[in-house]
């Protein structure tokens, strides 16, 4: 059976290992599952997660041309469900009774904008450079 990059199979993991799971498909193939991509939280542990001998529906994707093929488990999964921040509690000293005007991004400044500014900063850097390197200059006397 020819495994296609980007569809779905099912396997069983024979081996767990610090970097990720071997997974066993159809046709007597075996493919990896990097940490990375067992799960959509953070994974410290891999047994915390998969078990030997566990079945599992893993996303073919690569084959490389030696026959690695890398796999994933998380993509088969739905995403998960992104819960909003919890507000924070205004002090009494930081509220104010003022509406909160939506913030108006500024306009970007024009090429010709920057240029200015850039050589007004250079300007006054190469100038104080100078002054300082004066300094340093002719200030020793021969006898």
């Amino acid at each position: 059976m020819e495994l296609e990059v980007g569809s779905i199979v099912a396997g069983r993991v024979t081996g767990i290992t610090k970097f990720g799971a071997f997974v066993a498909l159809e046709g007597g193939k075996s493919g990896l599952v990097h940490i990375s991509e067992i799960s959509s939280s953070y994974v410290n542990d891999i047994h915390d997660f998969l078990t030997d001998g566990q079945e599992v529906q893993v996303k073919i994707l690569s084959v490389s041309p030696e026959g690695k093929i890398n796999l994933s488990i998380k993509q088969t999964q739905a995403p998960p469900a992104h819960r909003p921040r919890p507000a924070r509690p205004v002090s009494g000293a930081a509220y104010s009774a003022a509406p909160v005007m939506p913030a108006v991004a500024p306009a970007e400044p024009s090429f010709e904008d920057k240029l200015k500014q850039f050589m007004s900063v250079s300007d006054s850097k190469q100038s104080e450079f100078n002054r300082h390197m004066a300094g340093k200059r002719g200030g020793r006397r021969r006898k």
